[in-house]
């Protein structure tokens, strides 16, 4: 395959997520709508990629669980909630929408897999 090959696809085009909160932590779970697409999900969306998207919440680490058998990522992100919901002052203290800063992320994938979407 060649670069013209591949296109750039925003995540949310492919996926969809989940946010939790437990303290000053959520957990973010991404899951593909077709699980062929999970490979290059699982390839492309690292624990580095995942840190420098919510950079702007200083968090302090990221952890990655794959669960393939759901083509589903779970990443769970420390420090990223001003405190936690009783000493936070944003107005989403429980995170709900930090889902969507991932979901807006490009994921590289061949154009044939993107075709009628």
């Amino acid at each position: 395959m060649t670069a013209e090959d591949f296109v750039d696809v925003p995540l949310h085009q492919i996926a969809h997520a989940r946010t939790g909160d437990k303290g000053n932590r959520i957990n973010v779970a991404v899951f593909c709508y077709d699980p062929a697409v999970y490979p290059y999900l699982a390839e492309q969306l690292t624990e580095a990629k995942v840190l420098a998207c919510y950079g702007h919440r200083a968090p302090s680490a990221v952890t990655r669980y794959l669960v393939p058998n759901l083509a589903a990522c779970n990443f769970v992100i420390d420090d990223v909630l001003a405190g936690g919901v009783n000493n936070s002052l944003c107005l989403d203290r429980h995170g709900k929408g930090l889902s969507y800063l991932l979901l807006a992320m490009t994921i590289r994938l061949p154009r044939q897999c993107v075709s009628g979407r």
